[in-house]
């Protein structure tokens, strides 16, 4: 078992590696010859390497189809992810099932390159649908790790993701959103958060619909129009612009 929480290492520099040959992110893999979906290192920010999910498979419309980087991954409630900010800064969980990359790997990244997102949705009945996004980054933590996204396409799922672009992240003990009180501890997660969410995909995962809560599982709104139904996989992954 390859755990993110052990092997994951987080170099808080800036710049990047001055060994050209080691990968910055799976796109890096994919245009090597890596055509298979699965667990590799990259160098977000040079340095120590970390371990990530690349899926090479995804978005078949056109032929440059593969190489995205796994940052976010729900896929059984394996993993607790109502963790406080040190955790979501640095990252957590097993890279071969649930796991968060972390916040300062995701600004790595993002600072100096331009990426795409897309979020992959999966329901108890099998359905998948998903959102994408043509830019998308994450800022520096002295701002709060602030989400900038835009570009929405809709693949089924809905646009539950642009109320979020432009707020701060917040964790249950550090609290940057823009409800007077602590949407993180309100509904049991972790995200850029407004007055609170359109999606919580960091939430409590839920085996499908509840009725009885609002607003704390796995949900993504825009899909479900419920905020009650939690779904059985979610995972948010980038892929370079060129």
């Amino acid at each position: 078992m390859v755990f993110l929480a052990v092997l994951l290492s987080v170099v808080l520099v800036n710049g990047c590696s001055t060994d050209e040959s080691t990968p910055v992110d799976c796109s890096d893999l994919y245009k090597a010859g890596q055509k298979l979906s699965g667990i590799y290192s990259i160098y977000p920010a040079g340095g120590a390497p970390v371990w990530v999910y690349c899926d090479m498979i995804s978005d078949g419309k056109d032929e440059d189809k593969g190489g995205w980087t796994v940052f976010q991954r729900r896929m059984d409630g394996s993993v607790n992810f109502y963790r406080p900010w040190n955790q979501y800064k640095r990252g957590f969980g097993n890279v071969e099932s649930e796991y968060w990359l972390g916040l300062e790997n995701m600004y790595q990244l993002t600072r100096n390159r331009k990426y795409m997102l897309r979020v992959d949705l999966e329901d108890f009945t099998g359905k998948n649908v998903f959102a994408q996004y043509s830019s998308f980054s994450v800022g520096c933590e002295t701002d709060g790790y602030k989400l900038l996204v835009s570009g929405f396409s809709n693949g089924g799922a809905g646009d539950s993701l642009s109320y979020h672009s432009g707020m701060k992240f917040s964790t249950f003990d550090k609290d940057q959103d823009t409800w007077p009180n602590n949407c993180a501890k309100s509904f049991l997660g972790a995200f850029w958060y407004g007055a609170c969410h359109h999606a919580n995909p960091n939430g409590v995962y839920l085996g499908g619909e509840d009725p009885t809560i609002s607003g704390i599982g796995n949900f993504w709104y825009h899909y479900k129009n419920n905020n009650a139904v939690g779904l059985k996989s979610i995972n948010m992954k980038i892929r370079r612009v060129s």
